[in-house]
């Protein structure tokens, strides 16, 4: 079959890969001139099954509420720059009860655990170098209290097969000995054992490669601006510049700019973009021991991790619409974690910055499958977890497209199982 997948981010170039290795003509449509050059070029670099909790939880609505006057939350909310997300609001606050949020993760869970296991096959077979580090991922404390919660909170996924230890301070400069200096700032940690890092570009890219090697054509540069249907099934998918492009099954795995694009053909997908802020600076060489564990600051939520010779750092998820732009006050909660925990990690003054849209669900898990006409199929709303989930959720959607029951349940992914 002829398979057009518009989106050359780590989830469309997945897909791509997994419809390509079943023998079918594919073409990925690309708006950007590379692939993985927005959501996925800034992202923390964390592969992290471990930290799979959903947003909407019973605390989320007093956290977003808390935004509108006070500028140190993780999770933030504009109304004023997004006026428009009334209805992806309202369906986020209902998911925010205890059952629906225990539901929500345990979804996450399993496709996270499913596409670590995807994601480390395919970089075995295809022998993908992606500045991987399997060395688990800590996730801190600095408050007694919080670490309690903490302790807590993680057993959801530990009772569903997710391996973590709970170590004090010591353990945790024993498992992390760059965090020696600062071991007085911490309570412990939650050090999920088998997650891990990587650079989500460099795995697009060598991905996209094999697929190229297996035949794959990528048109960069070209977005889709509408999707044509007649007969309950999406015929083309018309390019900027007038081109169109025939095929036998269509692929939406385009981020925050797939509602936009399933609504040419009458299919409407919950997905808001949260802007979330990166930064990336070159490590510091010195004689003492060097960084090697991802990790997560509970308190102020950023993440951070070693790629290469560089330090990648995210932090927030701020609705403000589709704008992507940010200041020196948005990098705040970044630096404030650079100067408390990594103060000698890095050359902070050579940093480059960026901001990026994530396509969020108001429940969390992506949506995943066919919707609306037959051969249209969807792989889209990650959220800030594109990279941890994208290789099992597009090992799914081709499975599906093949006719094949996926190995795992789809409950809960698909857009006609949700609520």
């Amino acid at each position: 079959m002829k398979v057009v997948i518009i989106g050359a981010g780590v989830v469309g170039v997945t897909t791509a890969y997994y419809l390509a290795r079943s023998g079918h003509e594919v073409t990925v449509v690309e708006k950007e001139t590379e692939a993985a050059t927005l959501a996925s070029a800034g992202n923390a670099g964390l592969i992290a099954p471990g930290h799979s909790f959903a947003w909407a939880s019973p605390s989320a609505p007093k956290e977003l509420l808390r935004s509108l006057t006070v500028d140190d939350t993780a999770l933030r909310v504009n109304p004023f720059k997004a006026p428009g997300m009334m209805f992806w609001g309202l369906r986020f606050l209902r998911e925010c009860n205890a059952e629906r949020a225990t539901k929500n993760t345990l979804v996450k869970l399993r496709l996270a655990q499913y596409s670590q296991r995807m994601l480390d096959q395919i970089a075995a077979d295809e022998h993908i170098d992606y500045d991987d580090i399997h060395e688990g991922i800590l996730y801190l404390y600095r408050n007694a209290k919080r670490f309690e919660s903490g302790i807590e909170k993680m057993k959801l996924v530990q009772e569903h097969g997710q391996k973590q230890d709970v170590l004090d301070a010591d353990g945790v400069v024993e498992a992390e000995p760059f965090l020696a200096p600062v071991k007085d700032k911490l309570a412990g940690a939650i050090y999920g054992v088998t997650d891990s890092s990587g650079d989500s570009v460099k795995f697009t890219r060598g991905v996209q490669a094999v697929c190229e090697r297996m035949g794959s054509t990528f048109l960069l540069g070209k977005g889709v601006t509408k999707l044509s249907a007649s007969g309950g099934k999406v015929r083309s998918a018309t390019l900027q510049g007038g081109e169109s492009l025939a095929a036998d099954v269509f692929v939406l795995s385009a981020g925050v700019h797939s509602p936009k694009i399933a609504r040419t053909v009458g299919v409407r997908l919950p997905i808001a973009p949260a802007k979330g802020y990166s930064a990336t600076f070159p490590i510091k060489t010195n004689d003492g021991p060097q960084m090697r564990i991802g990790a997560v600051d509970e308190e102020l939520l950023v993440a951070w991790c070693r790629i290469g010779d560089r330090l990648r750092m995210t932090s927030s998820a701020e609705f403000t619409g589709y704008e992507t732009t940010y200041d020196d006050h948005d990098l705040r909660l970044i630096r404030k974690l650079a100067s408390d925990l990594l103060p000698e990690a890095a050359e902070y003054d050579k940093g480059t910055y960026r901001a990026c849209n994530r396509p969020m669900t108001p429940d969390g898990p992506p949506i995943l499958g066919q919707a609306g006409p037959d051969n249209f199929y969807i792989n889209s709303g990650h959220g800030h977890m594109g990279f941890t989930m994208a290789c099992g959720s597009s090992r799914i959607v081709a499975d599906l497209i093949d006719g094949k029951k996926p190995e795992i349940p789809v409950e809960g992914l698909m857009l006609t199982s949700r609520p």
